[in-house]
């Protein structure tokens, strides 16, 4: 590990006796793209979600896919009981979740929100996300941090 960062989503799991890795990545504002991190973090793009911040009709919610897949909102409104869900827009992104584009994690949010993962996740055995700091992706048992998120599982992705 180069730095020793603490972020808010790493002291949470830290609080929750979570293991994690962190994986550091160059970006800059140009570059915040799924293909850009698979780069430079030599990790398989399939086990790297993003984490996507939506409102529907009954409030906010969070959503992991994996980085280079797209949303489908109909699916994930179904699965999350909502009429629709679209995406915040991005000016209401940190003070929503405290997190900026590019650095947003599913934990450590300034609230707990619904959060969803795409199913895929069953398929991975540890998951990298950002660990809540543009430059760095957190390594986590996937199934632990299902758990600890609360987080529902289903079909969410354009297939």
């Amino acid at each position: 590990m180069a730095k020793k960062i603490k972020t808010n989503a790493l002291r949470l799991l830290d609080q929750a006796k979570i293991d994690y890795e962190i994986k550091e990545y160059e970006y800059d504002e140009d570059h915040l793209s799924g293909e850009h991190i698979v780069a430079q973090v030599e990790i398989p793009a399939k086990d790297i979600f993003k984490t996507l911040v939506l409102k529907g009709n009954r409030g906010f919610l969070v959503c992991c896919i994996p980085v280079l897949e797209e949303i489908d909102l109909k699916k994930l409104a179904k699965l999350s009981n909502n009429k629709s869900v679209a995406m915040i827009h991005m000016k209401d992104l940190l003070a929503t979740t405290g997190y900026i584009r590019g650095g947003c994690s599913p934990v450590g949010m300034k609230k707990k929100f619904d959060t969803y993962f795409d199913c895929s996740i069953n398929e991975c055995d540890k998951i990298a996300l950002s660990a809540g700091k543009r430059g760095y992706q957190m390594i986590v048992e996937a199934k632990q941090l299902l758990a600890y998120l609360d987080a529902v599982v289903g079909d969410v992705i354009r297939r």
